[in-house]
C-alpha cells in the first residue's frame, strides 16, 4: 500500500504496554477503564493490542480517520503526567536501520513501522503517561495508577470533539485543554 489511506468515520483506539513491566502497561489499563464505561460512538474501536504492536500496525494499514494510541512514554515529565501528542508520521525516505524490534515496540517504532509500509492515518494522537517504573513486575505505580481516569477522560474528550467537527473540518477537531495533562507535537 501507498499513499494515505482512509476509511471514511472510522477511529481506532489503542491501548498497548507490556503487563509484566509495571508501569509499561498504562495503555492496556486505560483501554480497560474505556470498555467498563457506555459504548463508543459509531465507527469508533477502543481495542487492547497488549504488546502486539505489529499486528496494530496492520490493523491501520485497513486505515482510519483518527487513530489514537494510548501508552506509556518517557517524555522527560514528572511520573503520571498525561500528554497528548499531535504524530506526523515519519517520511518513508527518512528511516534509517531497523524499522522494528519485537523487543521494544515503542510508540516511534509503531509509527515508523507503519510509515515503512505505506500506512497513514488521517490523523494520528498518542495519549502518552510518563512512567515511574518499567521493570519486571506487575501493577502499575501509584502516579500512572492515579493517571488512568485522566487519561481515559482526555481519550473521550478527543472523541467528542472529533463527533462534533465539522465534516468538512475532518477529524482535525482541536485537541480539548485540562490542566492535567499536557498537549504537545512529535515529528
Amino acid at each position: 500500500m501507498t499513499g494515505p489511506q482512509s476509511t471514511a468515520g472510522r477511529t481506532l483506539v489503542a491501548g498497548v504496554g507490556n503487563i509484566f513491566q509495571r508501569d509499561d502497561a498504562f495503555g492496556v489499563e486505560v483501554i480497560r477503564l474505556l470498555a467498563d464505561r457506555p459504548a463508543p460512538p459509531p465507527g469508533v474501536q477502543i481495542r487492547d493490542f497488549g504488546i502486539r504492536g505489529v499486528h496494530l500496525v496492520y490493523d491501520l494499514l485497513d486505515g482510519c480517520d483518527l487513530f489514537v494510541l494510548i501508552d506509556a512514554a518517557p517524555r522527560g515529565e514528572a511520573p503520571g503526567t498525561v500528554t497528548v501528542v499531535d504524530v506526523e508520521l515519519p517520511d518513508p525516505a527518512s528511516l534509517t536501520g531497523p524499522v522494528i524490534d519485537a523487543h521494544s515496540l515503542t510508540p516511534d517504532s509503531i509509527f515508523a513501522l507503519l510509515a515503512s509500509l505505506g500506512g497513514r492515518p488521517g490523523r494520528t494522537l498518542l495519549v502518552a503517561c510518563e512512567p515511574a517504573d518499567v521493570n519486571a513486575g506487575m501493577g502499575l505505580s501509584g502516579p500512572v495508577a492515579e493517571a488512568v481516569p485522566h487519561a481515559a477522560r482526555a481519550v473521550e474528550e478527543i472523541l467528542a470533539a472529533a463527533a462534533t467537527a465539522a465534516p468538512e473540518a475532518g477529524s482535525g477537531a482541536s485537541l480539548p485543554g485540562k490542566p492535567r495533562y499536557r498537549e504537545g507535537r512529535c515529528a
